[in-house]
Formats: structure tokens, sequence, C-alpha cells
């Protein structure tokens, strides 16, 4: 079935009708104009004649509320929400472009100490001389620290006199697209390790360790995996790195895609759990950033910054004579809003280091509120562990250390009774979970898929996937809580998880085949006598469980979704 096919069938039969042809539309408001009762906006070719503002800003804003709302969507990191002020700022600087270097000399400023500001923020050591840009996010990013290393790499093997021609680049089977999409664009072999759940879904050292040879220009290792929110063990990747070096002379650097975590770790009292991330590292050449995720900006900008100029090829730098001026741009695009810069400088300004911090551990505080929320119905259980005491291993830094952190990173009050992210597994707030074992053998017939289908008619956008290859046999829900998700949303959430859960486990298999195949072609109606038989084999399951001595109807307690809230 084609929609417009018919709309526009009805509308050629009613224009031929008597009269229907001659109607005059006024336009006193924007719904007695002929778009609101005749024609529809022109889709897919410009219109030979143009249309009133406030008629096609009508239409367009009456067609985007059918888009989700961005405060539900709980599949994006991306930030939904600026303060007042800093949405002035963002409307007064709409039309400046980045790229102009002497038109908007304060802008460009402010991205040069936003820069400054990261690399202070991520350990930049003394005497470095830390280099870095705004991007159009954290993809442009990944690749832009990508190719610095597959540069340096290439330059390095020439000057041995070794040929150049097969780079390879380390990340795990969780990494984000962007970090395939650098290989594959720019001709590198991804060498995708394989994750488990011992390895927290995350890229697993010992495979690291497996795979490097003198063809590896570097590993991605990511601070805030997008499945579960772990953050990838940098540090002991870091020693791997070392023993390699130290047995085949061959120095193997890293790229941290913080993507996230680069706005999140630094801020929280939990850091990443005594481990080294960071600058502090020397393995680690560069970091990326989106400033539109944690960052608190609106889409899209992002950072990358190398610890000094010298791990920035200058084969990679263009010198540039435009407008007058010369400037130096060393980024995949040219053109960029600059507005988003400006927004991002007003955040580290008007917010500082505790402002972050607050907004940080309230989004991590929340998440631990409906990780705990959500095993206590007994139907679900977590693979995130931010809501889980840290565990110590034996020989391990994974564990937290408070001889690493500052009296800055403690709670001033040492006799505090407010728990913090130091009592728990660090992680970004994230929290993916799926049915427990239990709930999948007694109801067999639910799936994951319908939960999201029918939250999504709830105006909730939680997602539903597969984890990484390898794992790919579990799947997950994921919630991502943003600055903006409060407390009464979460309370909100978990009634209408609880609701959804229990009127799937009150209904059968073929009801819910309806939902769960909501794509494909038709499918052949539900006959009185299919009801009919739909009802007997529920009542003899019923009469089974009385046998068994179950509870009919058995579900959660009333009222206890609002008790662990």
């Amino acid at each position: 079935v084609d929609p417009e096919e018919i709309i526009h069938h009805l509308k050629d039969i009613r224009l031929q009708e008597k009269g229907s042809g001659s109607q005059r539309q006024n336009h006193l408001t924007p719904y007695n104009s002929s778009y609101a009762s005749q024609e529809d906006i022109p889709k897919y070719k410009i219109p030979e004649n143009g249309t009133p503002g406030d008629t096609v800003y009508a239409m367009l804003r009456d067609e985007l509320d059918l888009d989700g709302r961005p405060n539900l969507n709980m599949a994006s990191f991306v930030n939904t929400y600026i303060e007042k002020d800093a949405q002035k700022l963002f409307v007064e600087n709409l039309g400046k472009n980045l790229s102009d270097n002497d038109e908007y000399p304060a802008m460009i400023s402010f991205s040069d100490r936003c820069v400054s500001i990261l690399a202070h923020l991520w350990g930049v050591q003394k005497g470095e001389k830390a280099i870095g840009t705004a991007t159009v996010g954290s993809s442009e990013a990944v690749h832009l620290g990508g190719l610095a290393m597959k540069r340096r790499w290439q330059e390095k093997r020439r000057a041995e006199g070794k040929d150049a021609y097969k780079p390879n680049i380390i990340m795990g089977a969780n990494a984000q697209v962007a970090l395939e999409k650098f290989a594959r664009y720019f001709d590198v072999e991804a060498r995708i390790l394989p994750v488990s759940a011992k390895s927290n879904y995350c890229l697993d050292p010992a495979l690291v360790k497996e795979n490097l040879d003198e063809n590896t220009i570097g590993v991605f290792v990511i601070l805030g995996s997008t499945y579960t929110g772990h953050y990838e063990p940098v540090e002991e990747i870091h020693k791997i790195l070392d023993d390699f070096e130290s047995q085949t002379g061959i120095d193997i650097p890293i790229h941290v895609d913080a993507a996230s975590g680069g706005f999140v770790a630094p801020f929280t009292y939990a850091k990443t759990g005594g481990q080294k991330w960071n600058f502090e590292l020397p393995r680690v050449k560069s970091i990326n950033v989106s400033g539109h995720k944690y960052g608190l900006v609106t889409p899209g900008v992002g950072w990358i910054v190398w610890r000094d100029e010298s791990f920035l090829p200058k084969h990679l730098i263009f010198e540039l004579h435009y407008l007058g001026g010369t400037e130096y741009s060393y980024t995949l695009n040219f053109s960029r809003p600059g507005a988003q810069v400006i927004v991002q400088y007003y955040n580290l300004i008007h917010l500082g280091f505790q402002g972050y911090r607050a907004v940080v551990e309230n989004c991590l505080s929340n998440a631990r509120l409906l990780s705990k929320a959500l095993e206590a119905t007994g139907w679900y259980t977590c693979v995130s562990d931010i809501h889980r005491p840290p565990q110590k291993q034996a020989g391990s830094t994974h564990a937290s250390s408070s001889s690493s952190l500052s009296s800055k990173d403690t709670p001033a009050d040492e006799n505090r009774e407010e728990e913090t992210s130091a009592d728990y597994t660090p992680g970004l707030p994230v929290v993916s979970f799926r049915f427990t074992d239990e709930f999948q053998q007694e109801y067999p017939h639910v799936k994951q898929e319908t939960v999201s289908l029918l939250m999504r008619a709830r105006q909730w956008i939680i997602p539903n996937y597969a984890l990484p290859p390898n794992e790919d046999q579990t799947e997950i829900l994921r919630v991502v809580i943003r600055e903006s998700f409060s407390f009464d949303l979460i309370d909100r959430l978990v009634t209408d998880l609880v609701r959804v859960t229990e009127t799937l486990m009150e209904n059968d298999e073929v009801d819910l085949s309806l939902l769960q195949q909501h794509q494909g072609g038709r499918r052949r109606p539900v006959t009185k006598d299919d009801k009919r038989t739909q009802k007997e084999e529920r009542e003899r399951e019923e009469r089974k469980g009385e046998e068994r001595g179950e509870e009919k109807g058995k579900r959660m307690g009333e009222g206890i979704h609002r008790s662990v809230c």
C-alpha cells in the first residue's frame, strides 16, 4: 500500500467534483490556506511559488510533532537542554562560521581557550604544548586522531627504509561505528577484537597483546562503552604496549575515544577507579570528546586534543590564505557552525569544575536509582555496573584506589552520609538491562523488543539491541541518563516499565506476535475460532498452575516501583 498514492488519488477525485476546483482560499490563518485543505507540502521538488512564512512554519511544526520528544529519547547520549543565557548566545551567533578566523577573532579565541581547558583537565604534562581543535562531533575528531597516528607511523617506517603499505589499528567489537569508518575510509586494517562478559563487553587487554605487530599504528581505547557504559582499561593496555616495546622496540601509541567519558570521568569522585587514562600516560597521544554529550552543548561540536604539537604531523596541517588572512587548518570540514563553540566556553566558565561535578554526579545517582529499581522488580537484571560496589582484584589496578585521589576528588565532609560515585563501580550514567534468566524461563513468549515497542507507545524511546559480536545472543534495553532526566521522570519511567511488563506477562504469544512482527506484509486476521482456542489454552495453563500451587495472575506487588524510587 502506497499511502501517498491513496491521498493524491482522493484529492484528484475531489478536485473533479462540481465547484471543488473554484474554492477561493484566504490567508487569515495558516489553517485556512491551500496547504491546510487542498494541497500537501511539496516533498520532492521546489514549488513554483512561495508561501507565507507563518503557513510554512505551522505546517512544518505540525509534522515535526510526529517526532519523538527529545527529553524522552533515552537512546541518545546527545544533550537536549541548554540554559536560557546559553540559548541567547547561541541565537545571537548563529551566523558565525568557525572557519572565518580573521572575521571572528573573539570566537576563535574562545575555541583556543576550550582546547587549553580540556588539555589541563586531561592531565597535560609540564613542558608539553598541547594543540587541538573543535570538530563537528566525535566522529571527525576520531578520524583526525587516527590520521595523525597513521601519518606518524608512515613517516617513521619510511625513515627506517621499510614499507608503509599495511597499517592496522586495534579496537574492540564494542567500538562505535566512527572508529570502523576511520579504518575503512583511510585504508587501515581494522583489527576488531571480540568482547566477552569477562571483559565487561569491552576491549580485552589479553587479546590486544596477541594482535600487535610492527604495522600496528595504534590502539583505540574507549572511555565509556556505548553498550554498557564501562570504561576500557587504558592503563592496563598501556602496560601491555610498554612490555611489547621492551621486547620488540616497536612504539605503539594510544588514542582515547572519550566521546562521553571525557566530560564524565574527570569530574566524578570515582574517576576511573584508580586507573590512569589521560595524558598522565605517555602513550596517550590524543583524546577526543563530544561537547554535545556530557559537555552539555547542543549538536554538533566535538573536540580533539593532542598532548603536544609534535604529535600532530605537519603533513596534516594546511596553511590557508583566505579572506585577507592566514590560518592553519587540520580538520576534515571547513565551514562549520561556531555558535556551539561559544556555548561550550559558556558552560565551562559558568559551571566550573564543581558545577560539572554536580551535574555528572546527579546523573550517576539517578542511573543507580533506576538500576536498583529495575532489579527490585525481580524481572530485570542490569548488565551495566555503576550501581554495584567496585570489585578489588588481586594484582589489578582496576579497583578504586583512594590514595590516587586528591582532596579535590573526595567530598569535603569525611563523615558524610551521602553516597557518591566513589562508592560504586566507575562508568557512564548508562543503565543497560535485560530480562532475568528466571523471567525468560517463566515467560518465554515475552520478548524485550516488545517492551521497547510498547514503551514507545508511551513516548519513551528505549532501544533494544544485541550486544557486540561474540555476545550478540544477548539483547539489552538501554537507558542513557542525561542532565535533564529528573527523579520524577525516573518514577514515571519505572511505573511505565512495570505496567508494560505486567501487560506482556498477562497476554499470550499469539497476541504479542502482532507487535513483534510490526514490519512486514499483510497477516491473516485472527478469527473467532482462533480466539476461542487461545482462551482454552490459557485456561488449561491456569489450571496447571493451580495444581502446582501457583497463585493465579501472580504479579508484582502494588506500588513497589514507588518504594524503590
